[in-house]
């Protein structure tokens, strides 16, 4: 891992993009409405193409070289016992990543997505391995601290992660990210961001992750209650990320300003990368126009966590397996959404009689 870079000059925010023109908006409603279907009849497809529109400020948005990104960190929250599985997992899952043999590498080749995986934060050397080769080294530290004994990180360490999410995306081309992660214990991070960023109960926002039975499900919300009190006073977003959450979601916090920043689509997937884009929003709630959520995870405080943000995802298919496999599955959707709009033909230009009663 090398050094852990500095930011003196860091910013909590960057700047955005103007908001986009009202007049721009209906010139979208309007071309939707003119295709030859009945109004609305594209269902949600037809708001996700006016989002992409004015994501993009064009008429017929283009989605260019999509890049997904798997964020890959440990946390010392794991030696408490909280994920069903080992933390030696993490390294393991990246080089099947790298590998080609996930579930998300196999979704991203069906769909031609580029995939990145990122080390922000693996608490392993790995051994030499031509695999490696591919590996972007964004990472501050081997693992972030256990959050249930005191902060997961100091603030340095949060601000450099963020940082390095930044200028990783800054780097890489295309028109929209795809968002990734993996990490054991890190729906317990989610879960502890959840909490504290909403003032929901604990005990909605813990979940049971990787396949925790009730017992289990019973200790990872004691850890992680011990982990709100012992950071009691961690409240403001940036604060609360150092303390409870980890350095691939602070990666991906990084990340996501810098893809809004330069004007991209966010494909969130599930309930860890919910978390990122929900501390990135609390510190500019604009960014959630750049933002598709691809689908509502199985993960228990998901569901109430969209609502909180005011977001709808695309699916809905009980999915709990993070990777950014979700993204990658919704993909195709928005996809749909820019052809129907550029491709699909008006009543006037088919020659197609309008209905009787339309405007």
């Amino acid at each position: 891992m090398t050094a852990p870079m500095t930011t003196p000059d860091f910013e909590p925010t960057l700047v955005l993009p103007p908001a986009p023109a009202p007049a721009l908006r209906e010139r979208v409603q309007a071309a939707i409405d003119a295709k030859t279907k009945p109004l609305g009849a594209l269902g949600r497809l037809e708001a996700l193409a006016l989002q992409l529109a004015l994501i993009q400020g064009l008429e017929a948005p283009r989605l260019v070289q999509p890049q997904l990104v798997v964020f890959a960190a440990d946390h010392g929250l794991a030696a408490q016992g909280v994920s069903a599985y080992p933390a030696e997992v993490t390294p393991q899952m990246v080089l099947n990543f790298l590998a080609g043999g996930a579930a998300v590498s196999v979704f991203a080749r069906q769909h031609g997505l580029a995939l990145t995986v990122a080390d922000c934060g693996v608490a392993a050397e790995f051994e030499p391995h031509t695999l490696l080769a591919r590996l972007k080294v964004a990472g501050v530290e081997r693992g972030s601290a256990d959050a249930s004994a005191g902060a997961a990180m100091t603030t340095a360490q949060c601000r450099t992660a963020i940082a390095q999410g930044r200028r990783l995306v800054a780097a890489l081309p295309g028109n929209a990210l795809l968002l990734g992660e993996m990490g054991i214990a890190n729906t317990s991070a989610a879960a502890l961001l959840m909490a504290r960023l909403t003032g929901e109960p604990l005990a909605v926002c813990v979940g049971r992750g990787t396949g925790l039975d009730d017992a289990g499900l019973a200790h990872k919300r004691m850890v992680l209650q011990r982990a709100l009190e012992v950071n009691a006073g961690a409240a403001e977003p940036l604060a609360a990320l150092a303390a409870l959450g980890g350095l691939e979601i602070a990666t991906m916090v990084g990340a996501v300003q810098q893809a809004a920043a330069l004007g991209r689509v966010v494909v969130v997937d599930g309930f860890i990368t919910t978390s990122a884009v929900a501390v990135a929003a609390a510190l500019q709630p604009q960014i959630l126009a750049s933002c598709v959520f691809s689908h509502r995870s199985q993960e228990l405080g998901h569901t109430r966590w969209l609502q909180h943000l005011g977001v709808q995802p695309l699916l809905d298919l009980d999915l709990r397996l993070g990777e950014g496999s979700g993204a990658a599955l919704a993909w195709p959707l928005l996809e749909s959404a820019c052809r129907f709009l550029a491709e699909m033909a008006s009543f006037d230009s088919a020659g197609v009689s309008r209905a009787s009663n339309a405007a």
